[in-house]
């Protein structure tokens, strides 16, 4: 079976800057570019940036359709800012555009649709498309998918009503489970990379970037500031390297919000100094130069990197901190790995992490146990290299290709049993 060759993803999050809080911008705009790519008319629906076009066309057959500006307009923070009243309008407004417009559409051409949501804010959007389609009689014109990338929110959302609406799908195994929990069934449909990524950082942006960090023992952070996010295990990892006269620093980026200052105020209790990065724009070779004057052990990046750039600090490093205590994918560890770094990775989400073969594992939040792993890391080069290499291959399998194959195989099942 083929893929549908109308797609419409449904997700707060996307590619403007309004929209990218988190992993799942990552993980929606590669997926839309990615059935873009293979031929599939895809819609991208978003909570884009209240002051951009409604409608524009992103990539190869990749049209973004930024919903509810009429509500970001007095919500500037973010996609998220005024959450209840956005999550209202798509329940009410999202259902019947999605099916006069492009499933009715779409099926009196003979063609079918693959609808896609995302996360706990589609939910009710999920549930009030297949009750509508049902009152039109369309349903059997769309195969309708509800994913879990996180358990955010699950506390919001109807169970039984998502349940006997959707397919309800799972980014890894760790997700499936935690569905299993709540006696839910899911199907995984993994994560994906950026093909592009395969080919590593910019040689000229890594050299700089390699220059800037100047042979230091570098570590980098990137993601929410979060418990989750294991912070305190890299503060005091970060600590103990000091403690025993290793000169290493950590690169932290992520939006300062109150636990930022629960994991500064730790690192200040542990007596390691923090330095800021910031400017406006986009220019990453700031963010290069800055990198250069610092000395402190830990860099609060809080500019806007672009992918150039992350790619470069990446692969410059000596590991990027994916440590999550609890991590539904580990979308950051496998970028990292792609672009020639080496990623430390939690022991829940991260399927494709081999330790001490393609990645560093920690199974605990202890700081000691992180900081006894890069001690060997950074004592030993061989194994890095090994590491890097190895990481470089695993990534290799885990392509939108890839993801987009296990989908088509899946979608043959999902519609046996509910057609």
């Amino acid at each position: 079976m083929a893929l549908p060759h109308r797609i419409v993803l449904l997700a707060f999050e996307g590619p403007d800057r309004y929209a990218s809080i988190g992993g799942l911008s990552t993980r929606v705009k590669q997926l839309a570019r990615a059935f873009g790519a293979s031929g599939c008319a895809t819609e991208l629906i978003f909570v884009g940036d209240p002051a951009a076009a409604a409608v524009e066309s992103y990539a190869p057959n990749v049209t973004l359709r930024r919903w509810s500006q009429w509500i970001s307009s007095s919500h500037p923070r973010n996609a998220y800012d005024g959450e209840e009243q956005k999550v209202c309008d798509w329940v009410a407004s999202v259902p019947p555009f999605v099916l006069d417009e492009i499933v009715a559409p779409a099926a009196a051409a003979g063609e079918r649709t693959l609808v896609l949501a995302e996360e706990w804010q589609t939910a009710g959007v999920a549930i009030a498309l297949d009750r509508l389609a049902r009152e039109r009689g369309l349903r059997d014109a769309f195969t309708l998918m509800w994913n879990a990338d996180s358990t955010n929110g699950w506390d919001r959302i109807d169970w039984p009503a998502l349940r006997a609406a959707v397919a309800i799908t799972a980014v890894s195994k760790y997700m499936k489970f935690e569905l299993a929990r709540i006696g839910m069934p899911s199907l995984v449909i993994p994560n994906g990379i950026d093909s592009r990524l395969l080919g590593g950082a910019d040689p000229q942006m890594l050299e700089r970037m390699r220059t800037a960090l100047a042979g230091r023992p570098t570590l980098v952070k990137v993601g929410r500031f979060d418990p989750d996010k294991n912070w305190l295990q890299a503060i005091d990892a970060l600590a103990e390297l000091h403690a025993g006269g290793i000169n290493a620093r950590l690169i932290v980026r992520a939006r300062r919000n109150e636990y930022a200052d629960r994991v500064f105020g730790r690192a200040h209790e542990r007596g390691l100094t923090v330095e800021r990065i910031s400017y406006e724009g986009f220019d990453g070779n700031k963010v290069i130069d800055g990198l250069a004057l610092t000395s402190a052990p830990i860099v609060h990046v809080t500019a806007f990197l672009d992918e150039a750039t992350l790619t470069a600090l990446y692969a410059a490093a000596d590991a990027v901190l994916a440590n999550s205590g609890r991590e539904p994918f580990g979308l950051v560890g496998l970028e990292a790995i792609a672009a020639g770094g080496i990623a430390v990775c939690g022991s829940t989400g991260e399927e494709y992490a081999e330790p001490f073969v393609n990645a560093i594992v920690c199974d605990t939040a202890d700081g000691r146990e992180l900081a006894t792993y890069l001690r060997a890391l950074f004592s030993s080069p061989r194994m890095g290299n090994e590491m890097r290499r190895a990481g470089a291959e695993t990534a290799g399998r885990y392509t939108w290709a890839h993801a987009l194959a296990a989908l088509e195989r899946k979608l043959s099942y999902v519609d046996a049993v509910t057609v």
